[in-house]
């Protein structure tokens, strides 16, 4: 009876390591080879050029940002806009950049972390990562302490600052997958 337990016993591990491994080989196989560097493609084109903007409503959604459910950040003026499959924007909110920005065009979300502390030092929270740049991470977050303090130009930095209550819609908004669009 030891015998047949025992191999038993060997044989479901066998197996249980074999789906863990399978199930490994198929999580890698989906992942981009430099996570927060992949650029997503779509066939909704992204304008990369300063796109054009309604003069009487400043915080309306930007034309040429892209089509469905998306989260849009313009580096020109320092503005966020979380937009619902329907093409709506459901907020908008200002920013406060780091001094590392990325390049114009669409990424995935591809990490999130509930709170750590910044490169500036300042512990945040609700970090949204999307892409990266020569080593430095960019993403979004929000200050603990609530402020939102200008960057140091002669530190690396590629958080994007965000008010708590933002910092927060951010968090409930953009799962890791969620399309971000940067324009100019």
């Amino acid at each position: 009876m030891t015998r047949s337990s025992s191999g038993f016993v060997a044989g479901l591990t066998a197996a249980a390591l074999a789906g863990i491994g399978y199930l490994a080989y198929q999580a890698s196989a989906n992942v981009p080879q430099r996570p927060g560097t992949e650029r997503l493609s779509s066939s909704t084109p992204v304008t990369t050029s300063r796109v054009p903007r309604d003069i009487r409503h400043p915080n309306a959604l930007p034309a040429g940002s892209g089509a469905g459910r998306r989260v849009v950040y313009s580096l020109e003026d320092d503005r966020v806009w979380l937009v619902g499959a329907d093409n709506r924007a459901r907020r908008s909110f200002g920013v406060t950049p780091g001094t590392v920005d990325p390049a114009p065009g669409s990424y995935l979300v591809t990490s999130r972390s509930i709170s750590i502390t910044g490169t500036d030092g300042i512990p945040i929270e609700h970090v949204v990562r999307f892409t990266g740049v020569e080593g430095v991470a960019i993403g979004f977050s929000a200050a603990v302490d609530g402020s939102a303090p200008q960057a140091d130009p002669e530190v690396r930095t590629g958080g994007i600052r965000e008010t708590r209550p933002d910092g927060r819609a951010m968090w409930e908004f953009a799962m890791t997958g969620e399309k971000v669009v940067v324009i100019r």
